[in-house]
């Protein structure tokens, strides 16, 4: 190495770790003028930072992972059933992330309808869904190892599908929501005990004080 080339490097890794440094202690300003509240919107410096980390933080052999699950009607059927029952509650049937909870955690959930989800690898939505991501409110929904978790992989494809929506899966999804299920369930089980199901109106009780 030419002293040229020395001085080159010197000089690179002395002004890269003073931008680490700077990016670092900013964060760490930030974090102290606001402490650890909800209610602050994260700035567009501590979000790209959040969002490299993550990058960074997904395995490269995942990154390129195909999704190994063949997309059909059948598998959007499903996957909209999943997420509608476990992933709406914060990210909203249409994925926009518009929710009590959604808006309300720092940092807020997602739109996953947006360029910057949507130009993320399969195997990236993937690493997401079933790890989770530290330190924010996505918990981590995979069971057993990345290999066996086929309905995460079915969610890829629905959070894929979310721009195309039509209005009869929103009313589906609105019919699955917890809630709403919980409405039904207890309004087929009152039904039932009207019918003469003794053991439907104990169900019903007993929805009631959940």
């Amino acid at each position: 190495m030419t002293v040229d080339m020395r001085t080159k490097l010197i000089v690179f890794i002395i002004v890269a770790g003073l931008g680490i440094f700077g990016v670092f202690g900013w964060l760490g300003y930030q974090l102290f003028t606001t402490g650890f509240s909800a209610k602050t919107e994260p700035h567009a410096l501590e979000v790209w930072a959040a969002r490299q980390i993550r990058h960074l933080a997904i395995p490269i052999e995942m990154r390129n992972a195909q999704n190994p699950v063949p997309l059909s009607p059948g598998v959007i059927k499903e996957s909209l059933a999943h997420f509608a029952d476990h992933c709406a509650q914060c990210h909203a049937n249409n994925g926009s992330g518009e929710t009590p909870i959604g808006k309300n955690v720092n940092p807020r959930a997602l739109d996953l309808r947006l360029p910057d989800i949507q130009s993320m690898s399969d195997g990236e939505i993937f690493w997401v869904i079933h790890n989770g991501i530290r330190f924010t409110a996505m918990p981590a929904w995979g069971e057993g190892a990345p290999a066996e978790d086929k309905d995460s992989w079915k969610l890829v494809h629905f959070i894929r599908h979310l721009s195309q929506l039509t209005p009869e899966e929103l009313d589906q999804m609105k019919a699955l929501n917890p809630t709403a299920k919980k409405d039904l369930e207890e309004g087929a089980a009152f039904d039932q005990f009207l019918q003469g199901d003794d053991a439907a109106a104990a169900r019903t009780d007993s929805g009631h004080h959940h």
